[in-house]
């Protein structure tokens, strides 16, 4: 505890000239969005009625306790009830509540109005990323953090945009109404981007309907807003607002790529090349649970180093990635990720860490896999 004098003062100036205070407001942002200046617009409304308010309130007490004061020779009034200042105090506040409701109202109907959208999105939240599903387009994919776990164990400074990067941004077109479809895969998330004034709950089970429509291009960003579980902040959102034909490109260039990636499936795939890109996918998706090494943090999350499941058969160790673990933190991710990412992260954990079993599991592998629980 600080018992100088002078510490506070100390811990004053240095909060007021760190390059961190710049970035701090005292209100809320506009947006870039129609109904995010709606909200702001009846935010400062409400602000300014509460300003007369309390003015008024406190300028009274204040001229009684002057006039009234006991110093001046004042004696106290004895009164019972006044029908005016009865209905005085009940009809203004009524009017003020009116003049507020009604905007409020207003407002909020708007922001329920998800009909007639001109694209409609999926929103499904994990422990701990965001799937993404472009509803009618085939596009789908998952956005992950992608602030580098040196910077997480202060191995590294950390960046402007520390726990704010992700590998895979959503992508939306300006100009155009966005329907969003939230909704949860394991425990309840919430998607909030604050430039939008969009925040929705995704709850397993249930599905609930939010919209944009953003003014202009730029990269906004959001987190999930429910407590999650451990890694609750590490689920940061990206939206990449692009005009309509840098849209139209984006979105070619995606459809691409999953076409390529049907492809990978079918590919004669080596042991090397499946340990480079299971050791991708196991730093983006495992290493949270399991760390860097292997060690994981016993006992919630075991040790893949050495571990049976790691070194015993390859059939249980896919079937254990795949299936997951019920009744642990050990997710399914048959789902979540692709049949080539599912073998490429498997034969990187039977290969790291001094595990060196030396085989392997295919993309072939895993599609049989999932034709057989098809069936």
């Amino acid at each position: 505890m600080m018992r100088h004098p002078h510490a506070w003062m100390g811990l004053a100036l240095w909060s007021l000239f760190t390059p961190a205070h710049a970035a701090w407001t005292t209100n809320m942002a506009p947006g870039v969005t129609y109904i995010s200046n709606q909200v702001f617009d009846l935010h400062m409304t409400i602000f300014w009625i509460c300003v007369v308010i309390g003015i008024a309130v406190f300028g009274v007490m204040i001229w009684s306790m002057i006039i009234h004061r006991r110093s001046t020779g004042q004696v106290a009034a004895h009164f019972h009830e006044s029908t005016k200042v009865e209905i005085l105090w009940t009809v203004v506040p009524l009017v003020i509540l009116i003049v507020m409701a009604v905007p409020a109202t207003r407002t909020l109907i708007r922001m329920y109005d998800t009909s007639e959208p001109d694209m409609d999105i999926q929103i499904t939240g994990y422990q701990w990323k965001w799937h993404y599903k472009y509803l009618g387009q085939d596009v789908e994919f998952f956005s992950n953090l992608a602030t580098p776990q040196e910077q997480i164990h202060n191995q590294e400074p950390k960046d402007e945009h520390y726990l704010l990067e992700v590998d895979n941004p959503l992508v939306l077109p300006v100009g155009r109404k966005i329907r969003f479809l939230v909704t949860g895969a394991d425990v309840i998330h919430s998607w909030w981007v604050p430039a939008f004034a969009v925040k929705r709950d995704a709850i397993p089970g249930f599905v609930n309907e939010a919209w944009t429509r953003i003014d202009k291009p730029g990269i906004y960003r959001g987190q999930c807003s429910e407590l999650c579980g451990k890694d609750h902040g590490f689920m940061p959102i990206v939206v990449e607002a692009k005009s309509q034909a840098d849209f139209d490109t984006w979105m070619g260039e995606r459809k691409a790529e999953a076409a390529k990636l049907k492809e990978l499936t079918s590919k004669q795939w080596t042991l090397q090349e499946l340990v480079e890109r299971g050791d991708k996918v196991y730093h983006t998706t495992c290493v949270a649970c399991h760390q860097a090494e292997g060690q994981g943090l016993p006992p919630m999350f075991p040790s893949l180093k050495g571990s049976p499941i790691a070194t015993g058969p390859k059939e249980g160790h896919l079937n254990r990635v795949f299936f997951g673990k019920p009744g642990t933190a050990m997710a399914a991710f048959g789902k979540q990720l692709s049949e080539v990412d599912i073998a490429a992260v498997v034969t990187y954990e039977r290969n790291a860490w001094g595990n060196n079993k030396g085989d392997m599991v295919t993309p072939q592998d895993v599609l049989a896999l999932k034709q057989a629980q098809a069936k």
